[in-house]
């Protein structure tokens, strides 16, 4: 008869990368081009996963459980690696965001320059809080702890531009501009 402790019997746990997956999204053929330009850059498919993110999202708007695992699977490496990956950047999207992600720096320097009074204007305006989307899908306010531009604050990222010094007259501009040219997409 053989004994066994405690400390036989405990397991060191993995996660299960190979759970089912819900739909079985894809990658479209544009998006496996853009990929594999990145490769270049690279010495492995797996360091590629923070730049096939960043290109899947431009696509789609954001990365869904789906396509996090098409991904995985075009790199080779795991879901949980690339769910690290993700979760790591404030600019990849796990969930549905608005067409114009609104990044409105919190830095001490655009606190002392008025983003609070930024921040209240921007949520009457869009009848939203940072983190939610406006109800027709335009935008998604969000806050930063800094955008790294603190010479020109109060500054907000809108997408990939950067706009400073910020009233809320240039908000207003902003937002206006904003709906009209996403009004002047659609109707193309």
């Amino acid at each position: 008869m053989s004994s066994t402790t405690a400390a036989d019997t405990i397991e060191v746990m993995e996660h299960d990368d190979t759970c089912p997956r819900i739909g079985g999204s894809k990658l479209t053929a544009e998006e496996k081009r853009e990929i594999d330009r990145e490769f270049a850059y690279y010495e492995d498919k797996g360091s590629v996963g923070l730049e096939a993110l960043r290109l899947v999202q431009r696509h789609r708007g954001w990365i869904s459980d789906e396509t996090l695992y098409a991904i995985s699977d075009y790199l080779g490496i795991s879901p949980t690696q690339l769910e690290s990956i993700a979760t790591c950047y404030q600019m990849i999207f796990r969930q549905p965001v608005g067409q114009e992600v609104l990044f409105l720096c919190k830095s001490s320097s655009c606190w002392i320059m008025g983003c609070e009074r930024l921040q209240h204007h921007l949520q009457q305006k869009l009848q939203i809080a940072p983190g939610e989307t406006t109800s027709d899908g335009m935008f998604t306010l969000l806050e930063t702890p800094c955008l790294g531009d603190c010479d020109k604050a109060p500054v907000m990222m809108v997408g990939e531009e950067m706009h400073r010094h910020l009233t809320e007259e240039k908000l207003d501009e902003l937002i206006l501009e904003k709906k009209s040219h996403n009004v002047d997409q659609s109707a193309d």
